[in-house]
């Protein structure tokens, strides 16, 4: 089973490049915030379809959920506006190299400190050094 999730895992990394690179275009013929958006309705509209048909939930509870529990969307339309506007400027490559960099960091704080109710796992110095590293690779990455 943790196979079958860590290969759904790669391929939707794979997904967010393809995305990347279809919603930059995208953004470059319509605008940045309008590709950010029909990217946006697309995905809810194919959701709400998937929820329809395969949803096991029940979305009426989203009226007794923690209200920053629903800043997720707040952060995935930043993200893909950032990501529409990023693509066609610095490429595909740095715009997910940066990325992943920039979660790989935030998601180490966040287990480091327990935030957001999650697990605490401590920072080592193997984990620092290889966000250090990560922020090197950008550089080197990026120099023209």
């Amino acid at each position: 089973m943790q196979f079958l999730v860590m290969l759904m895992v790669f391929v939707g990394g794979i997904g967010v490049a393809v995305q990347s690179s279809v919603n930059g275009g995208l953004g470059q013929k319509i605008g940045v915030f309008e590709g950010a958006f029909v990217s946006f309705l697309v995905g809810a509209v194919t959701l709400f379809l998937v929820m329809l048909f395969f949803g096991k939930g029940n979305i009426v509870q989203v009226f007794s959920v923690p209200k920053w529990q629903l800043i997720g969307g707040v952060l995935g339309a930043f993200f893909v506006s950032t990501m529409v506007l990023a693509v066609p400027r610095i490429g595909v490559g740095a715009a997910i190299f940066t990325l992943i960099s920039a979660q790989l960091i935030a998601s180490s704080l966040i287990d480091h400190f327990g935030w957001l109710g999650m697990k605490q796992i401590p920072l080592d110095w193997s984990r620092v050094s290889g966000m250090v590293l990560m922020i090197v690779a950008i550089i080197l990455y990026t120099k023209k």
